[in-house]
């Protein structure tokens, strides 16, 4: 099959780049409609779980700053290349489902000028490229933590277009994976939701099963059902502790689970440090499936708390993060990860130390309260959400598997090395509209 052959042009030739608007920092609120800032563009998604909102009246701003589905949206700001976490040039596209928004300024929108030329969806995956990004990174001028590129030089990349039916079917082979990506995800979210709401309904209102024969006697934390108990985290646990000290290695050793990894209950593998393996005496600091994770240092992630249900290769607890690991003699894990989770607002509260450096200490965590039910009661929860919680494991798994395909695949498509233009693919009429 011949290889097809490539138009060479530059972005801003069929698309522009824009920077949002600037809004005033005193009405950003909790409530009201969304705005991107470029801490919510992560590489290949958009995080929404940090969000700040602006009043309504802000919809009559022009057009251009609204983000809507399919919106391919880049961070205008960010580090250096060195600092791959938080790279200038994250580049990810708003997806279906999340909300109407608005775009703040120093994140960045592309703007298709040239339909007829360019496929928005084949631009994104273009954009996407390690090359690409690595390129853009490199234009970045700068402090380490506030690197700047912009709109024109973003433009000025050089992109290699093939014919415009060929672009579609690129990018709906991709967008093949993220769909199959994003549908684990929404299975991922109603499982994670059940569990939660199990938690609720036996340890917030106590409707447990066989809860209408229950007495109820008084305690620390307010009336709760005879036979249970209030204890800490301390007795509920093998092991409280910080990571260990790590002896960093640029090229090999074991991947190390940095505090950016941790975020809303769940855990991204987005770090790229590595550290020598550790001695026997510290063994018990490798990461364990069920561990559960507290971010114990820093400032805006102090106190966030996750949980392992998905990683089995082995990995190093950052000494930025405490270790929390269920006693199941004494808990189940599921309901040990609930009750500190419910104790995130406190932990972020109880930081200590200079402003940048705040710290949360492990002793503050051993001795948080928390409820210990009867060992049928434990037992029964286990029972129904220890299931869920594999599942999730097994679709996170599948989901890493499914990028690390895509990822593979990507370059060889846009570059021309494979060539679809001659295979029957379907393309879903959005990408044609």
């Amino acid at each position: 099959m011949t290889k097809p052959s490539l138009r060479v042009t530059s972005l801003g030739s069929v698309a522009k780049v824009i920077s949002g608007f600037a809004f005033k920092s005193a009405e950003f609120n909790e409530t009201g409609i969304p705005v991107i800032k470029i801490r919510n563009i992560q590489l290949g998604e958009i995080d929404l779980t940090e969000t700040q909102c602006v009043p309504e009246h802000y919809l009559s701003i022009d057009i251009k700053y609204h983000v809507h589905f399919g919106d391919i949206l880049i961070s205008l700001t960010g580090s250096h290349i060195n600092q791959p976490n938080s790279v200038v040039g994250r580049v990810a596209r708003y997806r279906r489902g999340l909300p109407k928004a608005l775009l703040n300024q120093r994140a960045g929108k592309v703007l298709i000028r040239k339909p007829d030329k360019c496929d928005t969806g084949f631009l994104y995956y273009h954009l996407y490229v390690e090359e690409i990004r690595r390129e853009i990174a490199a234009f970045a001028h700068g402090a380490a933590n506030q690197a700047n590129v912009s709109p024109g030089q973003i433009e000025s990349l050089c992109l290699y277009l093939p014919s415009l039916p060929t672009q579609r079917k690129i990018a709906a082979i991709l967008s093949a994976y993220d769909d199959l990506i994003e549908n684990n995800r929404r299975r991922i979210k109603i499982m994670e939701e059940m569990a939660q709401n199990l938690y609720r309904e036996w340890f917030v209102k106590f409707r447990f099963p066989g809860h209408q024969q229950a007495h109820f006697n008084d305690s620390p934390l307010g009336p709760i059902p005879e036979g249970w108990e209030v204890s800490s985290v301390r007795n509920a646990s093998s092991l409280v502790s910080r990571g260990p000290s790590l002896k960093y290695s640029d090229k090999e050793g074991i991947p190390v689970l940095n505090q950016r990894c941790v975020r809303d209950g769940e855990i991204s593998l987005d770090t790229i440090q590595h550290a020598e393996p550790l001695g026997k005496n510290k063994e018990h600091l490798y990461l364990r499936q069920y561990d559960i994770l507290i971010n114990s240092m820093g400032v805006g992630t102090l106190g966030r708390v996750s949980r392992n249900v998905s990683i089995i290769e082995k990995m190093i607890i950052h000494n930025c993060i405490t270790v929390v690991r269920p006693d199941v003699s004494r808990v189940s894990a599921p309901q040990l990860f609930y009750c500190i989770k419910d104790n995130q607002t406190r932990f972020e509260s109880l930081g200590v130390g200079a402003t940048g450096q705040t710290s949360l200490r492990p002793e503050v965590i051993k001795e948080t309260s928390i409820l210990l039910p009867t060992e049928e009661v434990s037992k029964q929860f286990s029972h129904f959400v220890l299931p869920l919680w594999d599942q999730v494991g097994v679709l996170k798994r599948r989901n890493e598997v499914l990028r690390r395909t895509r990822d593979l695949l990507l370059p060889r498509l846009i570059s021309g090395e494979v060539d679809v233009s001659e295979l029957d693919i379907a393309i879903p009429e959005e990408a044609i509209a």
